[in-house]
């Protein structure tokens, strides 16, 4: 069992520059991570307005630092992953103030290698919050937890010794996730990796799955058959493992190919998984379990969408994703059939970061254009866009009930609803 590097450390506090921006949201407002309480995109506590803003409303603004990470959002704070030169910083602002209450950093030296050199030097992982403690993963494999009310670091974790290179040739983009007092990640390169469960106040290892290196791509937690699950596209497979044992319980073949990377999230929806990838169109799969044996079904395939970087979400029993054929191009589907029901204009951009709510889809284009599509099989139907930034945004949005977050290249902020 591998005995993870426990460290102390002071808090660091400053004031922002910030300008002051009153009642961002009520303190009820939770976002736990990378597409949000069950990483499916769903904005749970959101009502939408009868009519859209014709415009949003600049609230306050921090200069955090580079990263894809999503924001958190739990008791009035929110809480970022960045970087800023050599270092990785994990920050706590006031939410309605956009005041800094505290942060943290350390040095994680880093380089991309050959072809994702414009993708910059991360961190790309979303990080976690669950029971007071903050869990971030740096772009080179070093998992961390922190107290979110202070930032104190309790210990961090890297498997460095038993995996030459911890990381995929990229860097880090897979995000952890929390099942109860367990923390699950996958750990080691493109050759070699393990999943593996961490004790959350410990750090210390609970069990660990399989030799498969890790990919892009981000597990579920989820529950088939009456079974609680880890769903994750490793490197090599799409596999299903007993969240309690650590037990594999199936695995279906999709390796990363050449360039065809294993990169977004699978969707779940009615005990199915909704699977795309680079070139290789997006897949419906079942996993069975009769007389003591799991087996997985393919009920149909649609090669005429793809999934590069982006991660697709339901809504209403239609997939919303965004497809990297016609250079970037919006497209419903019915998850049944897996029938195209309609497609957007293309060259829409490279990536688009989505949340659903009801009767609409939130689409942040890595252009920094903000969309909200009507949730309809009909067409794409763009209700409202507003410009949210002037740089780069691949980090997700969080949508609170009066206002949203958005990380462009360097900063964090705060867009009010109210016009």
């Amino acid at each position: 069992m591998r005995r993870p590097v426990l460290l102390t450390t002071t808090a660091l506090i400053f004031l922002s520059s910030t300008d002051i921006w009153q009642t961002a949201a009520a303190a009820d407002t939770d976002w736990p991570g990378w597409l949000g309480p069950d990483r499916n995109g769903w904005v749970y506590n959101f009502q939408p307005p009868t009519q859209w803003p014709a415009k949003l409303t600049k609230g306050w603004q921090a200069e955090v630092g580079t990263g894809y990470g999503s924001p958190l959002v739990a008791n009035g704070c929110v809480y970022q992953h960045a970087r800023q030169g050599e270092d990785e910083v994990v920050w706590c602002f006031d939410l309605n103030t956009g005041n800094v209450k505290w942060h943290q950093k350390y040095v994680v030296p880093f380089r991309a290698a050959g072809g994702g050199e414009w993708h910059g030097t991360g961190p790309k992982s979303s990080p976690v919050l669950a029971d007071g403690r903050i869990f971030t993963m740096s772009i080179t494999g070093d998992l961390s937890a922190w107290t979110a009310d202070s930032g104190e670091l309790l210990w961090r974790s890297n498997y460095g010794s038993r995996f030459d290179q911890n990381r995929p040739n990229w860097g880090v983009s897979t995000s952890p996730i929390v099942d109860g007092d367990r923390i699950v990640a996958h750990f080691g390169n493109d050759e070699e990796g393990t999943l593996v469960a961490l004790d959350v106040a410990t750090g210390m290892e609970v069990w660990s799955q399989g030799s498969d290196g890790p990919s892009y791509s981000s597990p579920l937690l989820v529950e088939i058959h009456g079974v609680r699950q880890i769903v994750e596209w490793n490197h090599e497979a799409l596999v299903g493992v007993d969240s309690k044992s650590g037990r594999l319980l199936w695995k279906y073949p999709f390796p990363h190919l050449t360039h065809n990377q294993n990169m977004p999230t699978p969707a779940f929806h009615s005990g199915r998984i909704l699977l795309g990838g680079e070139n290789r169109g997006v897949h419906c799969l079942e996993p069975n379990f009769n007389n003591g044996i799991w087996a997985v079904k393919k009920l149909w395939s649609q090669e005429k969408v793809a999934l590069d970087m982006s991660s697709a979400v339901v809504n209403d029993n239609l997939l919303y994703g965004f497809s990297h054929y016609s250079k970037g191009q919006f497209f419903c589907l019915d998850t049944d059939s897996g029938e195209i029901l309609w497609r957007g204009p293309g060259r829409t951009g490279q990536n688009v970061m989505f949340l659903s709510i009801p009767g609409y889809v939130v689409a942040l284009v890595d252009s920094g254009e903000l969309q909200i599509i009507a949730a309809t099989g009909d067409g794409y139907k763009k209700v409202a866009a507003w410009k949210v930034a002037d740089s780069p945004t691949w980090a997700p949005p969080v949508l609170l009930q009066n206002g949203i977050l958005i990380k462009d290249e360097q900063a964090l902020v705060f867009w009010s609803l109210a016009e």
